[in-house]
């Protein structure tokens, strides 16, 4: 039996990403699709569960954004051009 931790989806750190998908549900939660711009990871996609963008998901499409990952816990911004 293995008692190792899961692996975080990605090492602490900054990424560069961009909305590939999003997509609202009933909960007021946003369902964002990124992919990563630079570095190791590059091209490695991201599905994660948003709260608190405040934005409409046909806007979301295309945005640039930085992904902050701290304790292994990812938060994402919405780089507005």
């Amino acid at each position: 039996m293995s008692t190792d931790a899961p692996r975080p989806l990605l090492p602490d750190g900054t990424y560069h990403v961009f909305v590939v998908d999003a997509d609202e549900d009933g909960a007021g939660q946003l369902h964002v699709s990124l992919t990563i711009l630079t570095g190791d990871h590059k091209s490695e996609v991201l599905d994660l569960l948003a709260t608190g963008l405040d934005r409409d998901p046909i806007d979301l499409m295309g945005m640039p954004g930085t992904l902050v990952v701290t304790d292994g816990v990812p938060r994402f911004t919405v780089d507005d051009l």
